[in-house]
C-alpha cells in the first residue's frame, strides 16, 4: 500500500508537471491570496525480533490567508489513524482528531517554481484506543519545514517534514489521571536525518 501511494504522488506530480511545461505558467503568492491545501502521511514498521508490526496514516487539510508575500495565517484540522498488532494479535488500534491554527513565514524561493517555507503550529487534539476502550485529550505545539511547487499558476504539490521541533501534553480521559507532557528535537534520527514525519500534499491558491 505504501509503495501504491508513493506511486500515485509521484505519477500526479510527473502529471501537472508536464502539464505546467506546455502552458508556461508558474505560480506564487501575492498579498490578499487565500490557499487551501491538504497534505496525506503513511507509515508502517515491521519488526521480525518482537513479530510487531504497525501501520498508520495521517490527513490535514489546511486554509491560508496571505498577509504578504512571505506570510501567511490560518487553520487546520487534523485526522490520525494507526493499528498495531503482535504476533498476529491486534494490541492497539487508535484514532485521533485535532484542530488548530498555524502561522507559516516563506523564506526561500528556490527557482520560478519551488517556495520553501517554515511553519508553526498550535493544535488541541484528542485520541482513543478502541482496544483498550482509553480515551485521552491534550495539546502540542509544532515546528514544521515545507515545500510548494508550483506546477501551475494556481496548484502547487506540497511536501512536508512535520514536528522537527514539537511539544505536547496529554491527560487520560479517567479519574485521577495527571498530564504527561513531551519535549522533541528531531534531528539524528536513523531512519530520517531530519526527523519529523513526511507528508505529501496539494494546494490551490484563489
Amino acid at each position: 500500500m505504501k509503495k501504491l501511494f508513493i506511486v500515485a504522488i509521484t505519477a500526479l506530480g510527473f502529471t501537472f508537471a508536464a502539464q505546467a511545461q506546455e502552458d508556461g505558467t508558474i505560480g506564487g503568492f501575492e498579498q490578499g491570496d487565500v490557499f487551501i491545501e491538504g497534505t496525506l502521511g503513511f507509515g508502517s514498521t515491521n519488526d521480525k525480533n518482537t513479530d510487531e508490526k504497525s501501520n498508520g496514516f495521517n490527513f490535514t487539510p489546511k486554509v491560508g490567508f496571505l498577509l504578504n508575500d512571505d506570510f501567511a495565517l490560518g487553520a487546520q484540522l487534523d485526522f490520525r489513524s494507526s493499528k498495531t498488532e503482535v504476533g498476529g494479535t491486534d494490541t492497539s488500534e487508535i484514532s485521533g482528531f485535532g484542530a488548530g491554527v498555524f502561522g507559516r513565514y516563506y523564506f526561500l524561493d528556490l527557482g520560478q517554481r519551488f517556495k520553501t517555507y517554515t511553519e508553526l503550529g498550535f493544535a488541541y487534539n484528542s485520541a482513543e484506543d478502541k482496544l483498550a476502550d482509553v480515551k485521552a485529550n491534550g495539546f502540542g505545539a509544532g515546528l514544521d519545514l515545507g515545500l510548494n511547487y508550483f506546477v501551475k499558476e494556481n496548484i502547487a504539490l506540497t511536501f512536508t517534514l512535520d514536528n522537527l521541533v514539537g511539544y505536547s501534553s496529554t491527560k487520560l480521559d479517567v479519574s485521577g489521571a495527571k498530564a504527561s507532557s513531551e519535549f522533541n528535537f528531531g534531528i539524528g534520527e536513523v531512519n530520517n536525518p531530519f526527523g519529523g514525519t513526511a507528508n505529501f500534499g496539494i494546494l490551490f491558491v484563489f
